[in-house]
């Protein structure tokens, strides 16, 4: 199956998001490799979903799993090699699958080899690709983002007598902007990987590429005119392939990332995820209209990346301190389960394995505006392992089966680059691709069927969204529009069974179509229309004029 051309592809995408080394060992080193994801791209085909986002890939002294990236143009040893790489993508392709991988544009490892020539001497051309000074006290009052690890946005470097700068670890040196020589670098390497044909890219902190005094050296104009240069250049010489913005703020400040259109094809959404949470535990639909109220129009040729899980801890930036503080009480009262400002824990054991809310959670993110991205194993229901450093918990090896090393490997279980899960809840032994796979009304089975839903209708990733305002705050309902294509989405956020009245005058004389099940409910009439439904229940209904 070939690639369709469509320069909005990315509007109708399902990106499934996995780290290489998580997914499938191919030769028995105990290491996910890109010979072995190859093998496994069947199984993301089957799943419905029809874009891949790699996490980082490239030579690096994984300090920061990957996104300390030593070399941009080549792949880590241990994920195997450029031409292993070249042969996925080519599979990919063939399958329909189109690829993003990351651009680490805002800084690079301290092992870079700019860096090593920058810090060698103050006369050094590569000095000024990073960002310097003889004193710690430039940009104060600058926000430090790793407030768990990090004292300070300056570092001495022994090496030359002077402090670097990094927004984020300390061996992480931030590079100059203020230099083109940077950027022109930054453009060949993702010259490289277009000419390889990549499908795009997800732009990794870029509210931090400048620096200037007196602001929060954020969100800055230099940082947008920076943006919209490689918008062009994308557009000109490579056009249909795309770029993803990860930018952590409020939906008023990730709104200008998108521009006239000219700069973001996407972004994510990044206040909508905790606030899903949020509504579910409240049972109150409130959070989730607050925010999207909230967010202005974006235009029309640019797409929000909405997301319930990802590989990092479930931030919590974007919300006020009692919103923050409600998180942690509902979802992490274990201490070990908070990092930085967030949650380091998966979807289901936030549900607490409660099917019934997994699938709400689900159902929410498939049917809001914006293209859904599941995070790998989610689909399955897999655990965490809280007790792992740093943000390693949710990056375990996929459950493939029940049989040695959940199918991930066939090394030595010692040799595997993480342990397994395989407690008696979410052990591999108990959750797996391939169990599920067989069982009708498993989780993997009802995640197909809701995407392939999905799937069959543009409106979902195209269509307007008007939230209806029901009396019984504990249900969520919204109507979706694109042309003919209408369908009213009804989700109980409460875990008791509940009533509500619909006013669907609009659509007076229209039959509401239940979309799994393709059954007809009763026709829309003048009076508002009754519903119940059961705890966590969702309905999608497709609207038919008779």
């Amino acid at each position: 199956m070939a690639l369709q051309e469509d320069n909005l592809w990315y509007k109708d995408a399902v990106i499934y998001q996995l780290h290489v080394r998580t997914f499938c060992d191919s030769n028995g080193d105990g290491i996910g490799d890109f010979v072995g994801l190859t093998q496994r791209l069947d199984y993301l085909q089957e799943l419905g979903t029809n874009t891949i986002w790699l996490l980082p890939f490239y030579p690096s002294p994984l300090r920061d799993d990957g996104y300390d990236i030593a070399d941009y143009t080549t792949v880590h040893p241990s994920y195997g090699t450029l031409d292993d790489f070249k042969a996925f993508l080519i599979a990919a392709h063939n399958r329909g699958l189109r690829v993003l991988i990351e651009m680490v544009m805002n800084h690079t490892s301290d092992q870079h080899p700019w860096f090593q020539e920058a810090r060698s001497s103050r006369n050094n051309p590569k000095r000024d690709w990073y960002v310097w000074s003889d004193a710690d006290t430039k940009y104060q009052g600058v926000r430090i983002i790793f407030i768990d690890t990090e004292l300070s946005n300056w570092t001495w470097d022994p090496l030359s007598k002077s402090y670097y700068w990094h927004r984020f670890f300390n061996h992480q040196p931030d590079l100059n902007f203020d230099n083109p020589e940077v950027f022109e670098a930054m453009w060949e390497i993702m010259k490289f990987w277009l000419d390889m044909g990549v499908d795009g890219f997800r732009l990794d902190a870029v509210p931090y590429l400048v620096e200037r005094e007196g602001t929060s050296c954020e969100n800055l104009p230099e940082t947008h005119a920076i943006i919209k240069e490689v918008r062009k250049r994308l557009d000109r010489f490579y056009p249909g392939r795309m770029l993803l913005a990860e930018a952590n703020q409020w939906p008023t400040d990730v709104r200008a990332y998108f521009g006239d259109g000219d700069e973001f094809h996407t972004a994510f959404h990044f206040p909508l995820m905790p606030r899903m949470f949020m509504a579910v535990k409240l049972e109150d639909r409130k959070p989730i209209i607050e925010i999207l109220d909230q967010t202005p129009p974006i235009p029309e040729n640019c797409q929000w990346c909405i997301f319930l899980r990802n590989h990092d801890e479930l931030t919590l930036e974007m919300v006020t301190d009692v919103e923050r503080d409600y998180m942690y009480d509902e979802y992490a009262t274990d201490k070990t389960m908070r990092i930085n400002l967030g949650i380091r824990r998966r979807l289901a054991p936030m549900m607490e394995n409660d099917r019934r809310r997994i699938e709400l959670l689900n159902g929410l993110l498939m049917s809001m505006p914006g293209t859904p991205i599941v995070y790998y194993g989610d689909e399955i229901g897999m655990g965490d392992n809280i007790y792992l450093g740093d943000r390693n918990g949710v990056r375990t090896p996929m459950q493939w089966n029940g049989g040695t090393n959940a199918g991930f490997s066939f090394a030595d279980p010692e040799r595997l680059y993480s342990p397994l899960i395989s407690n008696s809840v979410y052990g591999y032994q108990v959750v797996n691709v391939d169990s599920q796979r067989r069982f009708s009304h498993s989780l993997l089975s009802w995640m197909k069927a809701l995407i392939k839903t999905r799937n069959s209708y543009r409106v979902f990733s195209r269509g307007t969204m008007e939230f209806l305002r029901p009396s019984n705050h504990r249900v969520l309902a919204y109507i979706r529009e694109l042309g003919n294509e209408k369908i009213l989405v009804v989700n109980n956020l409460s875990s008791s069974a509940q009533a509500v009245e619909l006013d669907v005058q609009q659509f007076k004389g229209y039959i509401p179509i239940e979309m799994f099940g393709r059954n007809l409910f009763p026709r829309f009439g003048e009076l508002p229309y009754l519903l119940t439904l059961g705890p966590y229940q969702f309905y999608w209904f497709r609207l038919r004029r008779i």
